[in-house]
């Protein structure tokens, strides 16, 4: 075909899944209009994901999207967890209800997990992109892709038409999922953390009345046909998804699975041989009943290549244990949006987008041995959940350790701090406090909604005047909030959340995570604040 003239745009994202979809609206809150490519014609088909955690909700609320999660709950939502068992019809080996042993208190977190399917999550971000003017293009396969030092160019295929167009952006972020082929082009190899495994998965219809006894979960991790087979109902009453784990080492092959096989497996994990069972397409009209996944545990090497940058699981693949997976690839494109926009408006030096590897690496590396080590426990069939952090600290409690932070010297060593003792240290998740606005309740995570935020103790009044110089003078968009006078403090909890005293401060970046802090006023704020923000930016 021939190429038309290529398209603009300051960054163009790889992939259309939660991960890709939540970059380009991150960037897009931040003013930066980015085109979105994913080759598949729609955004997924399968739940895959099915519950996010309650950091995730928190990053999603100051952009007005939680109530639209809600809405989309899964009629799932209220089902007791998971079990485990020989087989359906046997004896429970254990039960545990896993968000009841994670569900973060009322002073932790203003929010909650979200039991929602992430094919339901993906076409809300869809539809919010779309309308904050993500130039959003479904059916569109990357071929190609060369960078220089002002920019990349790909060129890409409109599946439906057949066209090929070149797209040019000062950056690329490859959010193109575990396959990672832009990842793969560019040299970057990852480091192996645990095995890798394959499973064939499937949905089916049958009537399990008499197998289940009147139970309810919402996952079951069973021992037949092998030994880590997973039970899942769908939405739909009566529709099940059945993943069983194989080993090509062991001569097990994908065109092996026939439909017939997978019947033969649907009843041995239920424990009826004579189970009236009827596999389905994920959509009606898909030619393929059967599907197959390689999982794995890995962490790519370098997320960033020039001025390619990866996120989610094109940067790291964990196991299915924990529901780590989509909120970690959230995360990621939380901490990277702000520091492109910064960046491509002029408003950081280049340097900043160096912090997002040494942040988000260390995260990964910790979370996914956490998973690992949950993902065991499972499989061992006892239930024990036996993780050295246990997960409302991986949840709420990593540390960031990059130039984008002023680290104090007092800081303790290790990747994590817990959350339900919060010190407000900088590289820390600001913590969550309620607070009071004319009546109405707030949390401090509502206030961190794309630009930098200094919040400010109730006798801290010089700090409105220095925030509103030092800002000016670095050009950088900066709202104070003095707790404790505009926004009341009803419990009290601020200045000791914070580590700060009445007159103090503490700056907190784009993505809610503390990067600088007074504890009470210096003789020169303006300077001070101006020297952190500059530090922070890289315009040093």
């Amino acid at each position: 075909m021939t190429e038309t003239t290529d398209h603009r745009t300051a960054v163009l994202v790889a992939g259309g899944g939660t991960t890709g979809l939540s970059t380009a609206l991150f960037l897009a809150r931040q003013g930066i209009r980015p085109i979105l490519v994913e080759r598949h014609p729609s955004t997924a088909i399968m739940p895959q994901a099915r519950a996010f955690n309650p950091r995730s909700i928190e990053i999603y609320r100051p952009l007005g999207l939680e109530p639209k999660i809600r809405e989309r709950t899964s009629i799932l939502a209220d089902l007791p967890g998971m079990i485990g068992a020989d087989t359906l019809a046997g004896e429970e080996r254990f039960r545990v209800d896993v968000l009841d042993q994670v569900r973060p208190s009322a002073e932790l977190s203003p929010t909650d997990w979200a039991l929602i399917d992430q094919d339901e999550l993906e076409r809300v971000l869809r539809a919010s992109a779309e309308e904050n003017g993500v130039d959003v293009r479904f059916a569109t396969e990357l071929l190609s892709l060369d960078q220089g030092a002002d920019g990349v160019r790909a060129v890409v295929r409109d599946l439906g038409s057949g066209d090929e167009y070149g797209i040019r952006a000062d950056y690329l972020v490859a959010a193109d999922g575990h396959r990672a082929g832009i990842r793969k082009r560019l040299g970057v190899e990852v480091d192996q953390i645990g095995p890798t495994g394959h499973s064939a998965h499937f949905l089916f219809d049958a009537d399990l009345t008499v197998p289940l006894r009147g139970r309810r979960f919402l996952l079951a991790y069973l021992d037949r046909p092998t030994t880590g087979t997973v039970l899942v109902p769908m939405q739909n009453f009566g529709r099940w998804m059945l993943a069983s784990p194989y080993d090509p080492e062991q001569g097990a092959r994908p065109e092996d699975f026939t439909e017939q096989r997978c019947v033969e497996m649907a009843r041995a994990a239920i424990g009826d041989p004579d189970l009236e069972i009827a596999l389905v397409p994920p959509v009606p009209g898909w030619p393929e009943k059967v599907s197959h996944t390689k999982s794995g545990a890995w962490i790519a090497r370098r997320y960033r290549e020039g001025r390619v940058f990866f996120a989610g699981d094109a940067a790291h693949v964990f196991p299915p244990a924990g529901s780590y997976g989509a909120s970690t690839g959230i995360a990621d494109a939380h901490n990277l949006a702000w520091k492109l926009a910064a960046v491509v408006e002029g408003r950081a030096g280049e340097a900043l987008l160096d912090t997002y590897e040494p942040e988000r690496r260390p995260v990964a590396e910790t979370t996914l041995r956490t998973a690992i080590q949950l993902m065991t426990s499972r499989q061992r069939g006892d239930g024990a959940e036996s993780e050295e952090i246990d997960d409302i600290t991986m949840i709420f409690g990593y540390r960031y350790g990059s130039g984008a932070v002023l680290t104090e010297p007092s800081t303790p060593d290790g990747p994590v701090e817990d959350p339900r003792e919060p010190s407000g240290r900088p590289g820390l998740r600001a913590p969550h406090v309620w607070l009071d606005r004319a009546g109405d309740k707030v949390s401090t995570v509502d206030l961190f909604d794309g630009c930098f935020t200094l919040l400010v103790g109730p006798d801290g009044t010089e700090w409105q005047a220095a925030g509103e110089k030092a800002a000016a003078a670095i050009g950088v968009d900066l709202r104070v909030h003095r707790i404790g006078a505009e926004l009341g403090d009803p419990d009290g909890r601020f200045a000791g959340a914070y580590g700060i005293t009445g007159t103090g401060a503490t700056l907190v970046r784009p993505d809610g995570f503390v990067a600088w802090r007074a504890t009470a006023a210096p003789p020169e704020p303006e300077h001070e604040l101006r020297q952190a923000l500059t530090s922070v930016l890289a315009l040093g």
